[in-house]
């Protein structure tokens, strides 16, 4: 009886202690974490740590500095993570501004070239400083001093007698400086924030109609690529119809094609499509009957193929 009892003061004392740990450690005196890297964050930390250096690339243009903040994470490849993670905003619902940015940095990654290293400025050194030494200028004072002499039964005669007297008065020397020489380091001026310049709109080179029962949807599949034929991400699609309007962007499907993407479209309704803004407008986008492939008729798909003219 004894031993059931002393067992079961073990058992509740080992419990109480648990408790008793858990309550310092969660309430009373919590761990702080101060000063960790970006790489031991969590998931969802460093997908706003990825937004937040996005948002200052599309501020800034400074590309060098968004690839050393990217660094930072330890990611493999950060052009794919930001592109995952686009993907991610889009599906949850996120902002499309902030999607379009992380976009924009993903594509400019991937052309982004390797970084020169940084001139290092020369130094300037200022030439000796002379003195100049001046000897001393004589003055000349001259005295007049007049001589009068009297005889008895002679005539006055007075004799003034002139005796220069030449005086030096010295000047104070000029005692030399001595010689500095002063290095002067240039500091750069920052560099200019690059000014945005308006590409040319995108221009439709082909329209293929799809009939691939194996999508099981009717879609328009979207392909852009600028003017070497390398498809570009971030770009902005903007689709409308009756009565609605969607935005997407490219990029998000780079098993695909980094310039792909696409959209579901509904067989009733017919859909005008444009790339970015100011661009061509393609209108009357509907789902067409296909029958290759199938014995019964089905929905087909449109391939759009965009670049720059």
């Amino acid at each position: 009886m004894n031993e059931e009892r002393g067992s079961w003061y073990l058992l509740t004392a080992i419990i109480f202690g648990i408790g008793l740990g858990l309550l310092y450690a969660w309430v009373i005196d919590p761990a702080e974490f101060v000063d960790t890297p970006p790489d031991s964050l969590r998931t969802d930390y460093k997908d706003q740590y990825r937004a937040v250096i996005a948002a200052a690339y599309e501020a800034t243009g400074d590309l060098q500095r968004a690839q050393a903040r990217l660094l930072l994470l330890g990611d493999a490849d950060p052009s794919l993570e930001l592109v995952a993670q686009a993907q991610r905003y889009l599906a949850a619902g996120g902002s499309p501004v902030e999607a379009q940015a992380i976009a924009q940095l993903a594509s400019a990654l991937g052309q982004a070239p390797t970084p020169l290293p940084t001139d290092i400025p020369p130094t300037e050194t200022l030439a000796p400083t002379t003195t100049e030494t001046r000897s001393p200028t004589p003055t000349l004072t001259i005295s007049r001093t007049p001589t009068v002499e009297i005889t008895p039964g002679e005539e006055i005669t007075a004799t003034l007698g002139v005796t220069p007297t030449i005086t030096q008065t010295p000047r104070a020397i000029r005692t030399p400086r001595p010689t500095e020489t002063s290095t002067i380091t240039p500091t750069p001026l920052p560099s200019n924030t690059p000014t945005p310049t308006l590409a040319p709109p995108y221009v439709l080179e082909n329209q293929i109609l799809v009939c691939n029962p194996a999508l099981g949807e009717p879609q328009i599949q979207v392909f852009v690529s600028n003017a070497a034929g390398i498809g570009v991400s971030g770009v902005e699609i903007i689709i409308t119809w009756e009565s609605g309007e969607e935005h997407f962007f490219t990029g998000l499907k780079p098993d695909i094609d980094i310039g792909y993407a696409d959209y579901v479209m509904i067989p009733e309704i017919s859909y005008t499509l444009q790339v970015a803004d100011g661009g061509q407008l393609i209108p009357n986008l509907n789902s067409p009957e296909c029958t290759e492939g199938s014995d019964q008729p089905y929905e087909g798909s449109w391939r759009l193929i965009f670049s720059h003219p």
